[in-house]
This record gives C-alpha cells, structure tokens and sequence, in this order.
C-alpha cells in the first residue's frame, strides 16, 4: 500500500519513524493511540533491554500521538488489508481499550509493537519488519555459502549481500516515509 498523508481514522495502524525501526501504534481517536511500549521511561538502557531478542516485559499505553511520535515523522500505514480483513473500527478500538495499563510480554521477534497491533486490528499476529529481517539474515548466510562455489570469499559475498541489503532497506524507508512531518 502507498504511503499516506490521510489523517488517522479509529482503528488505523500508525507507523512511526524511529532511527533504525519503525514503532507502531493504533489509533483510537481524538488524538490518542493505543501502543506496545517499555514498561519505563525510554532511556538507552532500557531501549537496549527492550530491543535484545531475549523476552522483557512491556505494557500497552494509551497516550496522544503528538506525544509518541515527537519530532518523529509517521504515516497510517493499513499495508496488510490487501491480504486481510480488518475487524469493524468499533471493536478494534475496544480490544485495543481494553488492554490499556496491561503488562505483557515483549520479544523483539515474535511479540512487538507490530505484531501486537497486528493482532488488534486483523486478528493476526505479523511483524514485517521480522519477516524482512529474517529474509535478510537467509540472504548473508545464503551469499556466504554460495560465494566460495563461484569463486568469491565467503566474507566477500556475504559483505556484497549485506551492502545490498542495506541499500534496500535505506531505499525502502526513503520510499515509503511521509513526505511532510505530521
């Protein structure tokens, strides 16, 4: 789905650009999103704890988008409706309501700020940015492996990947970032 300027509407999932990732929050209305975050506040250390791929704690706010994103750009980003149905606006909201002030488990490759509103607004528990980072992972190791039978280092090939990997990666976040802070 193209990036998009629209303003959020209830159940909307918001994507927000941070160094590096993308947060990602439910939109509830008046102003407010519903999101998966540390269950302090976001030092380096924290942010550190939470990001390691071993299994924290994280709690679901409710809190103004203004706030979340700061000086952060975002965008509604629905990119999954072409592959499944959103539940009705109503009950998205009122299952992200529901869970607000709750802790839950957090894991960087299975339970995150994506899957969690996934789940909300689909029913469906899916990160992308997991699926590309595994993708990416399958694609050193495969150069790795491959470059030595057609002649190139190992560590070669599997540089050439990553270099290419990253270049998809700058030129996908350029792509698809809004073009205008919100």
């Amino acid at each position: 789905m193209a990036p998009s300027q629209a303003k959020p509407k209830p159940g909307d999932l918001i994507e927000i650009f941070r160094f590096g990732y993308t947060h990602w929050a439910l939109y509830v209305g008046d102003g407010y999103v519903v999101h998966l975050t540390s269950t302090g506040d976001i030092t380096g250390a924290a942010l550190a704890k939470l990001m390691s791929s071993g299994t924290e704690r994280a709690i679901v706010k409710k809190q103004l988008l203004s706030v979340v994103a700061g000086k952060d750009k975002y965008r509604v980003n629905n990119e999954n409706d072409d592959k499944y149905s959103p539940l009705p606006p109503s009950e998205i909201v009122q299952r992200a309501e529901e869970l607000v002030g709750q802790e839950m488990h957090y894991k960087l490759t299975s339970e995150n700020c994506e899957h969690f509103v996934n789940e909300l607004r689909y029913g469906v528990h899916r990160s992308n940015q997991v699926i590309e980072a595994v993708l990416a992972v399958g694609l050193v190791i495969f150069g790795a492996a491959i470059g030595p039978v057609v002649g190139i280092p190992a560590g070669v090939a599997a540089g050439v990947v990553v270099t290419a990997v990253a270049i998809r990666g700058v030129l996908r976040y350029l792509r698809n970032r809004p073009k205008h802070a919100k």
